[in-house]
Parts: C-alpha cells; sequence; structure tokens
C-alpha cells in the first residue's frame, strides 16, 4: 500500500536541502536517511533520503543527487510516498495510520450516520478528520479523544460526540455556538 508521507517545500540555503510538509506521524521512520521514496509525479523519483536534521521547527531532507539549490528548488510541490505493508500497525493501541481510518463510516453515539473519513489532516495544532458527508459536503472534525471516542476497524467505524455546532447544524443560532466551553450538559 502506498502512502503519502511528505510534501517538499521551497529550497533551503544552497546546498540542495528542502523543507517538507510531514505527512505522517512517524517521520523518523518513514523520512529517515536511507528511505527511498516514490513521488507524484513519478517522473520525479524515486528519491533516496541522503540526510535530514530539524531547523527551527522544521523537517530539512537533502536527497542523493540533489546538490544545490537549482535542482532542490526543482522538486518542490512534489509529494513523497512511502509503501507501507497494509497489516502493519502501530505499536500503541490508541494509534492509527492514516490507511486505517480512511473511508471509515462516521457515526455520532446515538447511530446517526455522518459520512466517511476521506482524508486525514495533520495540522500543528491537532489532526483532523476530513469527513465526505451523503450530501457531498464535508465536515472537519478534531481528531481528539473528547470529540471522537471510539474508533471500531473490526466494524470498519468511528464513532463521534461532536459538540454543539460542529456538524454545521445549529437551528437559528449563530453558528459559532455561543461562548466556549459553555455547553456543559455532557
Amino acid at each position: 500500500m502506498q502512502l503519502v508521507v511528505a510534501r517538499i517545500g521551497r529550497a533551503h540555503g544552497i546546498k540542495g536541502e528542502v523543507t517538507v510538509e510531514v505527512r505522517t506521524d512517524e517521520p523518523e521512520l518513514r523520512l529517515g536517511p536511507g528511505a527511498v521514496l516514490a513521488t507524484e509525479p513519478a517522473a520525479v523519483g524515486p528519491l533516496t533520503i541522503d540526510s535530514g536534521r530539524v531547523h527551527s521547527g522544521r523537517l530539512l531532507l537533502r536527497f542523493a543527487g540533489v546538490a544545490d539549490r537549482t535542482a532542490a528548488e526543482a522538486l518542490r510541490n512534489t509529494l513523497l510516498i512511502a509503501e507501507v505493508d497494509p497489516e502493519e500497525v502501530p505499536e500503541d493501541p490508541e494509534e492509527f495510520y492514516d490507511h486505517q481510518l480512511i473511508d471509515l463510516d462516521v457515526v455520532t453515539r446515538e447511530g446517526e450516520e455522518i459520512g466517511r473519513i476521506s482524508e486525514i489532516a495533520h495540522l500543528p495544532a491537532q489532526d483532523l478528520l476530513v469527513v465526505r458527508r451523503p450530501d457531498g459536503g464535508e465536515v472537519l472534525i478534531p481528531f481528539v479523544a473528547e470529540i471522537v471516542p471510539e474508533i471500531d476497524l473490526a466494524e470498519q467505524r468511528a464513532v463521534i460526540d461532536p459538540p454543539p455546532g460542529l456538524l454545521g447544524e445549529p437551528e437559528g443560532e449563530d453558528e459559532r455556538g455561543g461562548e466556549p466551553g459553555g455547553s456543559g450538559s455532557r
């Protein structure tokens, strides 16, 4: 199974380093020196990671054969793709790989169908489940235990307990849902 693990950003310095937008929870495993990654567009790769380091909170990578800023800049916006065994699971039972979550049905505790997970957005503050609604719309669900208390891989579903307004259905109210933390009814 192929998974997108990063997107190459701008060149950094003059020796061929690039910034990367990490899209994996295990960058040390997927983006370490010696890793060979397929690319999208495919004509760019495969790329072999020569070295990596963190600078000012961003991961910088250098690839074999990319020796200067011009070559590094030519890689901008390329997706890096790792080959992952579909049976591989994280050691922590409370963690999940993106491929385990994609296509799970999303339902509330009461059994109301919300949609299906189409993507995981890895943001600096937290991960978000991108859920495609049956009507074609999308809803973003923060992937935190308070809102997503259960992932049932055997049943292929994610159970959510959304706070008021998260799903965009407050009747006659401002969509912001009032004061932060004001519900208190849970």
